[in-house]
């Protein structure tokens, strides 16, 4: 372990480092509940390309953050109920949440068989 500087030392004593929250608008909870303010679509960073749908959300703790909406389809509006968690998207810089599906207002994704838990489908009864 090497010596400390001087300057080091007229400093005091750095503590431990600070481990760096990867969600700081949700403030340590694990989901938080928040109203729709705007809905647009985002295209994502250079080689991917397609339409990412995307909400602007104002939480309960009167944090405004940017939420991405998973699935194909949605009849969000504005001024609809949320439910967001942590989780960015890679390809959309300054995205860190995503909405939970089948949870207030943001219906459930008919149709879906794989995945189906991620977007709140319930399982099919099929006939065989």
């Amino acid at each position: 372990m090497a010596m400390p500087t001087i300057n080091q030392l007229m400093r005091g004593s750095r503590g431990p480092k600070k481990k760096k929250v990867k969600s700081p608008g949700l403030h340590g909870c694990p989901q938080k509940r928040g109203v729709c303010l705007k809905l647009f679509i985002s295209s994502p960073k250079k080689p991917n390309s397609a339409r990412r749908k995307v909400s602007r959300v104002l939480l309960s703790n009167k944090n405004r953050l940017t939420a991405y909406i998973p699935g194909q389809v949605h009849r969000l509006q504005e001024h609809s109920q949320v439910l967001v968690r942590g989780g960015r998207i890679p390809d959309l810089p300054g995205v860190k949440y995503r909405l939970i599906r089948n949870k207030m207002d943001l219906d459930f994704l008919a149709g879906r068989i794989t995945s189906r838990s991620k977007y709140g489908t319930k399982k099919t009864k099929r006939e065989w």
